[in-house]
Formats: structure tokens, C-alpha cells, sequence
């Protein structure tokens, strides 16, 4: 690893990803917040100094006032490069969802750059079924939805009033450790009681 002028490396025209809006933002904040973070983490760049991997940290360091940033020089061959740009951006795991609720502070995820909010789902994929294959996640399932700003306010407020009542100490859990998931069922009993 060296230490060079951001200057001194260019953006790979063919890096088939991007980070838009708000999350680019958040990748910017969390550089200015946690700068180490780069030496844990360098841009890779090839020995004509072309980003390999790290194109949006680049951008985000430019637009948090870096002068200089840490690189690691990869000598590849134009096909290893080309496997590179795809492979450095591809997760192999996924995140444990569950986890992450009961562990974790969403509003502090969310600074951290990490959606848990919901997922870019193609539209033709959509359908009204949210039962989970058979397999290790039985008997419990996870459902994601994407709502606006407003309605998803109005579900965390709805979810910390029920979890502050005497009801919610009697919950039905069913064997389900995810707080927020016995509540939103609590509310969802109560809506149904309402409705006979």
C-alpha cells in the first residue's frame, strides 16, 4: 500500500457500479467520519493508475477534500481486470436481517451507509405471497416492505408506542425473539379486533 495524490489516479470509464443520492452522501460522511477506514481498505488501482476497485470511494474522497488517499497497485492482465471490476462489487452473503434488529441501532445502520429499509425489487417479481421456502428460516419468515418517509415514521412510532404497553408484555410471540416483529403482530391483532 502507498499513500498518493488523489490527482495521480483516474476513474475506470467501465465500472459498471454506481452509489446515487443519499447513499453517496452517507459514503462521503462516513470517509469524513472514519478516514482510517481507507487505510483498512485502499483504492486498488492497475499500473496505469485506473481505479480498479474503489471508484466511489474515490469520488466520495475527492468530495470529502482529500488531497491524498491510500492505493494498492494491481498488475493484471486486461482480463483479470475486467473480472476484478465485477467481482470487487459482488457481495457473496447476505446480511442476517433478524440480527441486525435486535443487535444493531437502524438509525446508526442507515448513517453507516447500510438500506434496511427494503430492497430494489424488479416489479415482475412482485407478487402477494410472503411465505418463505421451506428450509432452515421455518417456522418464522421475514417480510421487507418499501414505504415512504411518512408512512415509515408513522409504523416505528407505532411500533415503540405498542412495545411501552401492558399488552405488549403478553404478546403471543410463537417462539419469535424479533421485538419489533412480535409488536407490528400485536398492532396488526388489535386492528383485527377492531374490525369485528
Amino acid at each position: 500500500m502507498e499513500i498518493v495524490k488523489i490527482t495521480s489516479i483516474k476513474l475506470n470509464p467501465n465500472n459498471p457500479r454506481i452509489i446515487k443520492d443519499d447513499k453517496f452522501k452517507k459514503l462521503v460522511q462516513s470517509i469524513k467520519d472514519f478516514p482510517e477506514m481507507l487505510n483498512i481498505r485502499p483504492i486498488v488501482v492497475n499500473t496505469d493508475m485506473i481505479i480498479l476497485g474503489g471508484n466511489m470511494r474515490y469520488k466520495a474522497c475527492k468530495e470529502a477534500g482529500l488531497k491524498e488517499v491510500p492505493i494498492i497497485i494491481a498488475d493484471l492482465t486486461e482480463d483479470q481486470q475486467r473480472e476484478f471490476l465485477i467481482k470487487d462489487n459482488t457481495s457473496g452473503g447476505e446480511w442476517d436481517f433478524e440480527m441486525l434488529a435486535n443487535e444493531w441501532d437502524v438509525e446508526q445502520l442507515e448513517d453507516w451507509g447500510l438500506d434496511v429499509g427494503g430492497f430494489d425489487v424488479d416489479a415482475d417479481d412482485m407478487t402477494d405471497e410472503f411465505s418463505l421456502p421451506d428450509g432452515d428460516k421455518a417456522p418464522f419468515q421475514q417480510m421487507t416492505f418499501t414505504l415512504a418517509d411518512e408512512q415509515a415514521e408513522q409504523i416505528k412510532n407505532a411500533i415503540a408506542d405498542i412495545k411501552e404497553t401492558e399488552e405488549y408484555k403478553f404478546v403471543e410471540t410463537m417462539g419469535n425473539e424479533n421485538s419489533n416483529g412480535n409488536a407490528l403482530y400485536l398492532i396488526v391483532m388489535q386492528w383485527e379486533e377492531q374490525r369485528k
